[in-house]
C-alpha cells in the first residue's frame, strides 16, 4: 500500500474532506471536458471496461492501447518515462 493510501485509510476525517473536495471538482467544467475526451479516446481504441488495457497518453499526444500493468508501472518524473514514444 502506498503512503497516501495508508494515510487516508488511517485518517477517516481527512478521507472525508478529500472525497468532498473531489466530488465538487469532478463536477467542474474542466473535469467534465477532460472526462469526455478520455472516454472518447477509449471508445476510438475499442477499449472496454475490465479488458486489462488503458489508453496510454504518448508524448506526441495520441493515445494508444497499452496493457494496464505496463502503463501504471511506468516510472520516472511524475510517471513520465523517457522511453515513451
Amino acid at each position: 500500500m502506498k503512503k497516501s493510501a495508508k494515510y487516508y485509510k488511517d485518517n477517516p476525517e481527512a478521507r472525508a474532506k478529500k472525497n468532498a473536495y473531489q466530488k465538487e471538482y469532478n463536477k467542474s467544467p474542466e473535469a467534465t471536458k477532460h472526462r469526455v475526451e478520455c472516454n472518447k479516446a477509449r471508445k476510438e481504441l475499442g477499449l472496454k471496461k475490465g479488458d486489462g488495457y488503458d489508453a496510454s497518453h504518448r508524448k506526441k499526444g495520441k493515445p494508444v492501447k497499452e496493457k494496464s500493468s505496463t502503463n501504471r508501472a511506468r516510472q520516472g518524473a511524475n510517471g513520465k518515462s523517457t522511453k515513451k514514444k
